[in-house]
């Protein structure tokens, strides 16, 4: 076997684990590519630091141990959950960071000096790669590309995307392992749902990333979130007005549509909005002040009156949920807070819990969700 050079002392975590035998494994990633890699890898450049989602899975001893280079998003989209895995690895603050495909600001030169066995990127950065020729400058030196979607059609392409990855790292039972139980978790709620031939399903409006701007209302179509709610037994209200997965409802129309219930993403954007009136949110966040900030987002003037607010039915919820792997836990919260008559005993805090406990290297700490009464609306 011969060893590439090693750059760090996170390559040496990996081959500390023990050498195996790199074979060429040709697969088909989610864009329908044919690809192939010596595998398993023991070099990989993430095309998104929130990737880590799921090499947090699969390599959960140090899920940083494969990582050469990773584009720098983690601790400005997710600083909560980027500070829990710092204390414990470290390590990861010395990762090699890049710019992005989308503004062009990826080095390739930086790249190479890597020395990567793969890159792999998000669906949605494919036409971008594609647009920038970055496919073939990356093939012309050796980097395959591989992609994988949590995002874009998550619940179609979570398990063979965890599938795809699993082949790579060489851990394809851990992945199974994992697909089964996202496929277990996601029954609780849709063979309950499927069951229900005449389900009322209420009116659900998402803002997504409320009060990251000024501008209302930022929400999803008919995918991500949008799906999220339909597979949780409500209706969507954004999938009437935006044709694809993300789009922006303006404020008449919430009042017109008078949804029943209001669900705002949020995270802790301080790095992205300094001071600004999105909702914190994520491991071990500060709850009374996510609550408090999403009661002032309903006074803004699309919230006029409407249903959901006089009813106390507003909710908050971690926005990273809609780009990771963990997306049925937001699937069973939104069936509690739609439906909880239909499931009195589905707890997705003891399932986050879970997913700690079984798959993930961080202790849970709480902070994924809030939700407004009555009182706290009027």
């Amino acid at each position: 076997m011969t060893l590439r050079p090693i750059f760090g002392a996170m390559a040496l975590n990996a081959l500390a684990a023990g050498l195996v035998q790199a074979e060429p494994v040709t697969l088909t990633d989610i864009a329908g590519r044919e690809v192939t890699v010596d595998a398993p890898v023991e070099r990989v450049i993430l095309g998104e630091g929130r990737q880590v989602f799921f090499t947090a899975v699969l390599d959960s001893g140090n899920p940083f141990a494969r990582v050469v280079g990773w584009r720098d998003d983690f601790r400005e989209a997710s600083p909560e959950t980027y500070d829990i895995y710092a204390r414990k690895f470290p390590q990861m603050k010395d990762i090699p960071t890049f710019g992005g495909f989308k503004d062009g600001s990826f080095d390739i030169e930086q790249a190479v000096s890597l020395n990567p066995d793969v890159m792999i990127m998000n669906l949605e950065s494919k036409a971008a790669t594609e647009e920038a020729g970055y496919e073939e400058k990356l093939a012309k030196v050796g980097i395959p590309i591989v992609y994988v979607d949590f995002r874009e059609k998550p619940f179609a392409h979570t398990a063979p995307s965890m599938e795809i990855i699993g082949k790579l790292f060489g851990k394809e039972d851990r992945a199974a392992d994992f697909s089964a139980f996202y496929s277990e978790q996601m029954a609780r709620v849709t063979d309950v749902i499927d069951a229900e031939r005449d389900l009322d399903r209420p009116l659900v409006f998402v803002e997504r990333a409320g009060g990251y701007s000024e501008d209302c209302c930022m929400s999803f179509g008919n995918g991500n979130f949008g799906r999220f709610v339909e597979l949780a037994g409500g209706t969507n209200m954004g999938s009437a007005f935006i044709p694809g997965t993300f789009g922006t409802v303006n404020a008449e129309q919430v009042i017109a549509s008078d949804p029943d219930q209001i669900v705002v993403t949020g995270g802790n954007w301080e790095a992205y909005v300094p001071g600004g009136d999105w909702v914190g949110m994520g491991p071990g966040s500060d709850m009374e002040e996510a609550g408090r900030k999403l009661a002032a987002l309903m006074e803004r003037p699309a919230y006029t009156g409407v249903k959901a607010v006089r009813n106390g039915q507003v909710h908050g919820i971690w926005h990273q949920f809609y780009n990771s792997p963990y997306s049925f836990v937001a699937v069973q919260r939104l069936a509690t807070w739609l439906h909880p008559e239909l499931f009195p005993e589905l707890d997705p805090e003891a399932t986050m819990k879970e997913l700690h406990a079984r798959f993930l290297p961080v202790d849970y700490s709480p902070g994924y969700w809030v939700s407004l009464d009555a009182a706290a609306t009027d």
